[in-house]
């Protein structure tokens, strides 16, 4: 199914979009990818592809409202209720956290990161909400340190998403966070996922209200975004495809989490801006393209100019960049060549370099359920590639490489 604005593709090339169309088929066609939903947008003009199937063993034609896990792909949409708060004065980023976060009061800081839990130093200073923001409030998933005491409470405790014990409440998931010493201190290194899921608790307390009531009030409403939440309700479960986690030996389909009756099919306890969402192709669209807009959807302000700037530049110093750089670099081999952009702004990637078909200024994230997400300021260009199949192997990952190598060749 292809979907255009236009018989004339101003934004984009007949023949581009020929190769783009092909290039998704190939990976449907080779069995791997059971099926896709790509939107591309550039002005004015969309193009949508829907190939393949619902499940890897046939079932329902893929459609351009199919439902998606959208995993790590959360975490650009799910900053914006922070930038809100900022823009009311309800949050400052320098503030500390310890009045809505007094778990995280106090914090003792390993001295060796593969130390044993108990040797620890005082923090030099406490956590900022700038610190949460960027992710370098002082603990996260850090991959090239598995096995360490720290890395094993992490898990242990429950902390981290996509483990087969869903993360507790959020005030219980703030007693066990508050029982971790950190692992760097407050703003000193980049980490990964667990400040985006800290910011859902933040925001929530600030608020007085859960996490998803308030990105529905202030973000999903006023941009249309009606198939976006935390888990898909019954009447609607039909249009969520299993997500599949092929065996990385065999590549045989293993079903991570089936629609009905899996971890999406009722209301999470922790409602995970890290990796929880679900979503649809022209949900993310609508937002994507407010953030091009510089905020604004329509006439709506959604969120201010300058929050937006925030957002989608790149907000690190180099000092902290150095264990950003070292697991887009170090980890290519384990991440596919994921993570490679250079900087990171608040919840997203943000391109400092030119390392492949994409420019500078380009801004989002891709998520392990195979899904891809940004948008390009210098081209007005907002690309989406949504699928069912994890990254437990490289072939979703390898599908998302190619839709953006074929969308920047099909610019008009």
């Amino acid at each position: 199914m292809s979907i255009t604005a236009t018989d004339q593709h101003r934004g984009f090339s007949e023949a581009g979009l020929r190769r783009l169309r092909e290039a998704l088929a190939r990976h449907v066609d080779s069995g791997r990818i059971p099926g896709l939903v790509a939107l591309i947008s550039r002005g004015n003009e969309t193009h949508v592809e829907a190939i393949g199937t619902m499940r890897h063993d046939g079932g329902a034609p893929m459609q351009r409202d199919t439902i998606f896990r959208m995993a790590s792909t959360s975490k650009p949409v799910a900053v914006s209720a922070a930038m809100v708060l900022l823009d009311e004065c309800r949050l400052r980023l320098d503030d500390t956290v310890d009045p809505w976060l007094p778990e995280l009061a106090d914090r003792q800081v390993l001295k060796r990161l593969d130390g044993p839990l108990d040797d620890v130093l005082p923090a030099k200073r406490p956590i900022t909400v700038r610190d949460v923001l960027t992710s370098t409030f002082g603990l996260g998933m850090d991959m090239t340190v598995l096995g360490t005491p720290i890395m094993g409470a992490i898990f242990e405790q429950g902390i981290t998403p996509n483990l087969p014990e869903p993360m507790p409440e959020q005030d219980e998931w703030m007693r066990r966070l508050g029982t971790l010493p950190l692992m760097h201190q407050p703003g000193e290194r980049w980490q990964y996922q667990i400040s985006s899921d800290l910011l859902g608790v933040l925001v929530s307390r600030v608020a007085g209200q859960s996490y998803e009531e308030f990105l529905r009030e202030r973000i999903f409403g006023p941009l249309g975004m009606k198939d976006t939440g935390f888990h898909v309700t019954a009447d609607q479960l039909h249009r969520l495809p299993p997500l599949y986690a092929p065996d990385p030996q065999t590549g045989e389909f293993h079903v991570w989490d089936e629609a009905e009756g899996g971890r999406h099919s009722t209301p999470p306890a922790f409602q995970g801006g890290g990796g929880g969402l679900n979503s649809t192709v022209d949900d993310y669209h609508a937002y994507f393209r407010m953030l091009l807009n510089h905020g604004l959807h329509g006439t709506e302000r959604i969120l201010s100019r300058p929050a937006v700037e925030l957002m989608t530049t790149n907000r690190l110093t180099p000092e902290q960049l150095v264990a950003r750089e070292a697991m887009g670099r170090d980890n290519v081999h384990i991440s596919f060549g994921q993570g490679q952009h250079g900087g990171w702004g608040f919840g997203m990637a943000v391109r400092t370099y030119r390392g492949d078909y994409a420019p500078i200024g380009q801004f989002g994230w891709d998520g392990g359920s195979g899904t891809s997400s940004y948008a390009d300021p210098n081209n007005q260009l907002v690309g989406l590639l949504l699928t069912q199949v994890g990254a437990s192997t490289a072939d979703s990952t390898r599908l998302l490489h190619d839709f953006w190598t074929t969308v920047y060749q099909a610019l008009a």
